[in-house]
């Protein structure tokens, strides 16, 4: 089932018992969201992690009746963590659940609550490298759930022509040159590049916004690009990474800086998997215990990063950054090319 199938069938309030969304790409996740809650009164919607509750529990949770409502959504992020572990007790498996679960989620599915919709956000793995078993193993756990949308990240032409659309909709005029340069900045993040778009709707007024308005209004334009960089990194996408890598020199990134933002993010995902932190939330829960400023956005980012780059990875791409610090350090370096190898490096590691 594609997304626009899902909210076709929505909008004539014809919901499935259960649907399992499986991917990484949050505009989409987000639309779905918001039309699933145009379907359900806020107070018959239930929302849970199963980073925190069994797969087992929340089933219960469907099968009990309501008092007050004849229909219910239950709402289910962190829908991975009820995975077996497996059998190498690899991090990489994390799970609160058991390998029975599976079969109790098959029981229901047999004869499901009428009246019920269970959505499964499965948005911790992508589709390429690494990740592509992971989620094989997430898909195959769910198999009991027919409906089963995949959430693919925006190419980059995608992502430009739902740009547009965005602001045909917001009813302001853009130039050329500042959309690609406002999707290109945010790494075809199409999630962020509406919110932006939100953002310039408000101060467009009657003239086109330009590129030097792209610069002054999205500050952080290049620090998404960087994370952009982390992941394409995480997917083990060479082709990607290095092409990101070309953005940001065109751009005029000043490099080391760029280095040191990677440097961050990694020791601080380093950290969240040596205290066993399985979502955003516990993430900035724990580094603003520590004193570590952590807002929503970041302790997001540095959970996707954890969720792409196991212990031994993330020990490896520090030294790497060290050696590559190093590099940029030396007597007239030519900065691209100490990136470069850098991202070779951690692009063909296992």
């Amino acid at each position: 089932m594609t997304s626009a199938q899902l909210l076709a069938r929505l909008k004539k309030r014809d919901f499935p018992a259960a649907v399992l969304l499986l991917g990484p790409e949050a505009y989409e996740r987000r639309r779905i969201k918001e039309a699933f809650t145009a379907v359900f009164p806020e107070d018959s919607i239930s929302r849970h992690s199963l980073a925190e509750l069994s797969l087992v529990q929340v089933l219960d949770d469907a099968r009990a009746l309501s008092l007050f409502a004849a229909e219910r959504l239950i709402w289910v992020v962190d829908a991975e963590a009820a995975l077996p572990r497996g059998r190498s007790g690899d991090d990489d498996s994390e799970s609160a659940g058991s390998a029975s679960d599976a079969s109790s989620l098959a029981g229901y599915m047999k004869d499901p609550t009428p009246g019920v919709a269970l959505v499964f956000e499965a948005a911790r793995f992508d589709f390429e490298g690494d990740d592509k078993r992971k989620q094989d193993r997430v898909r195959k756990f769910y198999s009991a759930v027919p409906d089963v949308v995949e959430l693919r990240r925006f190419a980059s032409r995608e992502a430009r022509a739902e740009a547009e659309s965005l602001v045909r909709r917001a009813g302001f005029r853009i130039e050329p040159a500042a959309l690609e340069l406002l999707v290109e900045a945010l790494g075809a993040d199409i999630a962020r590049i509406a919110v932006e778009i939100e953002k310039l709707a408000l101060f467009a007024g009657s003239r086109a916004i330009s590129t030097d308005d792209i610069t002054a209004l999205v500050p952080d334009a290049r620090a998404s690009t960087i994370f952009a960089l982390v992941n394409a990194l995480g997917r083990r996408d060479r082709v990607r990474s290095l092409e990101i890598l070309d953005t940001l020199t065109r751009e005029g990134e000043y490099l080391p800086l760029a280095l040191a933002f990677l440097s961050t993010q990694f020791r601080l995902a380093l950290a969240a998997r040596e205290a066993g932190l399985k979502s955003a939330s516990q993430i900035q829960a724990h580094f603003s215990r520590m004193g570590v400023p952590m807002w929503g956005s970041r302790a997001d980012q540095v959970y996707q990063t954890v969720a792409k780059f196991g212990k031994p990875q993330l020990e490896r791409a520090m030294e790497w950054i060290f050696e590559a610090d190093r590099g940029l350090r030396d007597a007239r370096p030519d900065d691209r090319i100490v990136m470069e190898q850098f991202v070779l490096k951690l692009t063909a590691s296992n």
